[in-house]
């Protein structure tokens, strides 16, 4: 089992910038993956960054150039920075963890954290 918790969510006015942080506890003697997700209000979940044991990255389209996620394997701990931020960005953030070294961008993580809210004014 691996726990996760977020952390870092916030108030910021638009194009300010947070950086969101996950610190995973339990079993994260083996490798694991991780990810971003996010849930605005009437939407469903979407994938934003993933990122593989090893350090390979992805991040869906519409945050490619502002969003940067990256981890500390030695912290147990990811980091999801955003920069420029705008209204469209706000909704609760998740992190997400799956064993193995791979990168995932489907919703078919073993693991999520609680969430953090994220609100991005105008």
């Amino acid at each position: 089992q691996v726990q996760l918790v977020e952390s870092g969510g916030g108030l910021v006015q638009a194009g300010g910038s947070l950086r969101l942080a996950c610190a995973a506890s339990g079993r994260t003697s083996s490798p694991y993956g991780m990810g971003w997700f996010r849930q605005a209000p009437g939407k469903e979940r979407e994938f934003v960054c993933a990122m593989s044991w090893s350090g390979g990255t992805y991040c869906t389209d519409s945050v490619k150039g502002r969003f940067t996620i990256s981890r500390d394997n030695g912290a147990n701990t990811g980091y999801l920075q955003m920069a420029n931020l705008t209204p469209e960005d706000t909704a609760v953030y998740y992190c997400a963890a799956h064993s193995g070294r791979g990168l995932n961008v489907s919703p078919r993580y073993e693991y999520w954290g609680q969430g953090t809210q994220v609100t991005v004014s105008s």
